[in-house]
């Protein structure tokens, strides 16, 4: 995971702009790759590629000679240090040469943190980075960095987050711009389609003139970011790791802007005529992505390319086309809307012969018989040429690909690419990409890619990429490692490595890693890595982060949660809702917890000591949460010569009347026991009481409060003691042995 930093040093006096654009300019590059970060981080796989290809733009259309770049790839602490050392003595060597201005860029794809560079392990700080940078004796310095959190060397100068790079920097300028494509809490992203991350490959593609948006055949700095910007921002949102948005700090002053490209330097070019349209992805001869850029119709626009052979690919109006063509020195060359040539679906034939092919290059032979993939009819006719068939039977059947047909293995099928269609056999289904269909089997399931259809097993689906569609089906476990967006039903286990989409039903373990958006319902244990929106139900355990909608289990564990847990034990962070089980915990609740204990963290915890009616001396606690609370209650009979003492539990409610005055409604259930045999059949008696209170705070840890009781005592047997209050009651018969008394009380207390 990567995000970009360009970060231009522009010092020194100004100069007469007529002079500067006479000037000689000597530009040096210090460019380094390094995918090894240290053995905490994952190791990248396009750091180097990147600082490659930054190198070669730089040589052919940048105007950095051979003898003025320094390339460095998988270097440490130590190796970049004397990389900048070495750029140092050559800006002192072009600065004694002659050359009137020198300009030096730095370029670094890895690893980074919010405090520097990551380098095998080893760090090198921002300060120290920036120090080495501005030690370099050159009038314009511009560093791009490509690494994680990077965005934290902007924010450490004050950088917010802001929209695109929109300003006027000069050839003559003094101070300085920091800009990056992610914030310091933002991760960016290598994509393997790419082979490279997102924002170094649009931001080649621009300065190879996908960003000249004024067609003066150079590319400036500003159009360089802008179209980097643009691009990166709409092929993240849909990503794993998100959209990363730019940050800047900019202090410049000058005028004009920093030419970074000429397109013009180069002895080739290709040429986009005015009617052609549509998405472009130009590769060179050995299958690298080199330009990716949208080209609108009504205006030519120029790509700097070295010569040699291509292939462009264009996707415009739902199809796709593909064009060759070669770049010859000291020309440009055209293309145009009648040199593509349409592909979508459909097999074209192949200049040596009438064996069709797909436009992947594998050849279409409809029909494989085989023991194993290496005897079989695909490999007498195509020897160990890439195949695609569209149906194939065998005891274990095998190729390149399945295109949308059926493979009847009887003890698998095994494919190296993509299966469409259906995959059936006793044993074992295996493909190398994207299943888009079904594999059935009564052991395994592998998808190398995306499967979108269904996986049904007995034993294991395993999908390594998103799953789309009826899901995976299996009694033992499924595994997607990508996003879900259907269903995973097992008896066993559901994992998925990043976003849920749907529904994961098990007797055993559901878990997204990432958001869950949907239904888990499982016997045993829901969780969800970041955050729930729909519903989990489980009979042991359910917990996410954060959560809207309804936990439903034995224990549920929330973050934040706006809905409702309903369980024995329900424990969360913030509520807006409601918590209804027998305990549960929360810090603070924006609605009602309803239960035998609740506690809020910020809710209230009181001490109550009060004298009533039925005992002279009470005690309460008072937890939950603003509104609602539990109490329990414990009182004790001096009066009557200590004879018997009460226990008891309520629930109710707290309503504020202005800053000082409130009233607590609850209702409440008490035994009064024997002191002389508390489980003596002669204390056969129940007490329930309503009660209101009217209470003032006289400060902070101090109440009064008084108020009426209403009480209805039950006894029964030959209970110790058969009335329960001093002040008269109303008692009638409401059984053989069970009498029912009745009467209004008071109480009066103070709170703690």
């Amino acid at each position: 995971m990567r995000a970009l930093v360009i970060l231009l040093f522009a010092l020194g006096a100004a100069t007469p702009v007529h002079a500067a654009e006479t000037a000689a300019v000597r530009r040096l590059a210090l460019l380094v790759g390094v995918n090894d970060g240290g053995p905490e981080r994952v190791r990248l796989r396009y750091a180097e590629t990147d600082a490659k290809a930054f190198s070669t733009v730089l040589s052919e259309l940048g105007g950095v000679l051979p003898q003025d770049r320094v390339l460095l790839t998988d270097v440490d602490r130590a190796g970049v240090l004397a990389g900048f050392d070495k750029v140092r003595r050559l800006a002192e060597g072009v600065r004694t040469a002659g050359a009137r201005r020198v300009e030096v860029l730095l370029y670094y794809s890895g690893h980074s943190d919010d405090e520097g560079l990551l380098l095998k392990g080893q760090r090198l700080d921002y300060g120290e980075l920036r120090r080495s940078l501005e030690g370099l004796p050159a009038d314009v310095r511009i560093a791009v960095l490509d690494s994680c959190a990077s965005g934290a060397f902007a924010r450490k100068k004050g950088g917010v987050s802001r929209p695109a790079f929109l300003v006027d920097s000069g050839i003559q300028v003094k101070g300085h711009a920091i800009l990056t494509s992610s914030s310091a809490d933002e991760a960016s992203q290598e994509s393997d389609r790419l082979g490279g991350s997102f924002f170094t490959h649009h931001l080649l593609s621009g300065l190879r003139g996908a960003a000249d948006v004024t067609h003066d055949g150079r590319v400036t700095l500003t159009e360089a970011y802008q179209f980097a910007f643009h691009e990166t921002l709409s092929r993240t949102e849909r990503t794993q790791g998100g959209a990363q948005h730019p940050n800047y700090d900019i202090e410049l002053a000058g005028t004009g802007d920093l030419v970074m490209t000429d397109l013009r330097a180069t002895t080739a070019g290709l040429v986009l005529t005015e009617p052609l349209e549509g998405r472009l992805y130009v590769r060179d001869a050995v299958g690298t992505l080199v330009v990716e850029v949208q080209k609108q119709s009504g205006r030519a626009t120029e790509l700097g390319l070295a010569p040699g052979a291509y292939r462009a690919r264009r996707e415009w109006d739902g199809g796709v086309s593909e064009a060759a063509f070669t770049l010859k020195e000291g020309a440009r060359t055209p293309l145009a809307p009648g040199d593509f040539l349409g592909v979508g679906h459909e097999a074209t034939v192949m200049r040596g012969g009438g064996v069709a092919v797909s436009p992947q290059g594998r050849q279409q032979l409809p029909v494989n018989l085989s023991l194993v993939p290496s005897m079989s009819t695909n490999t007498l006719r195509a020897g160990r040429a890439a195949v695609e068939n569209r149906f194939a039977l065998g005891v274990v059947n095998g190729g390149a690909a399945l295109g949308g047909g059926l493979a009847l293995g009887l003890a698998g099928n095994v494919y190296d690419a993509e299966v469409s269609g259906l995959a059936l056999a006793l044993g074992f289904n295996t493909s190398g990409a994207d299943v888009a269909g079904a594999q059935l089997s009564l052991v395994t399931n592998v998808a190398g890619g995306a499967v979108r259809g269904a996986q049904a097993t007995l034993g294991l689906n395993v999908a390594n990429g998103d799953v789309d569609g009826v899901g995976q089906l299996a009694l033992g476990a499924n595994v997607a490692r990508g996003s879900l967006g259907g269903m995973q039903a097992a008896l066993g286990v559901n994992v998925t490595t990043a976003d849920a989409t749907g529904v994961q039903l098990s007797l055993g373990v559901n878990h997204a890693n990432g958001t869950m958006k949907g239904v888990q319902f499982t016997l045993g244990h829901n969780s969800v890595a970041k955050a729930a929106w729909g519903i989990q139900g489980a009979v042991l355990l359910n917990r996410a982060p954060s959560l809207t909608g309804m936990q439903l289990g034995l224990i549920n564990l929330g973050g934040d949660v706006s809905g409702m847990q309903l369980g024995l034990i329900n424990i969360a962070d913030t509520v807006h809702g409601m918590q209804l089980g027998l305990v549960n915990v929360s810090d603070e609740v924006h609605g009602a917890p309803v239960g035998l204990v609740s506690y809020e963290k910020k809710g209230q915890l009181h001490l109550e000591v009060f004298g009533s009616d039925v005992q002279l001396t009470n005690v309460a606690l008072k937890f939950g949460g603003k509104h609602f609370y539990t109490t329990l209650l414990a009182g004790l009979g001096p009066d009557d010569r200590i004879q018997r003492f009460s226990l008891g539990l309520g629930l109710g409610g707290h309503i504020p009347l202005g800053s000082r005055f409130w009233v607590d409604v609850d209702v409440a259930a008490s035994q009064v026991l024997s002191t002389r045999d508390p489980f003596s059949s002669a204390s056969n008696n129940l007490l329930s009481q309503a009660r209101a209170m009217l209470g003032f705070q006289v400060m902070p840890r101090l109440a009064v409060f008084a108020g009426p009781t209403y009480n209805v005592a039950f006894t029964w047997g030959e209970p110790e003691f058969a009335k329960l209050t001093t002040l008269p009651v109303r008692s009638h018969m409401i059984a053989s042995d069970t009498r029912m008394q009745r009467w209004p009380g008071f109480q009066v207390g103070v709170r703690l």
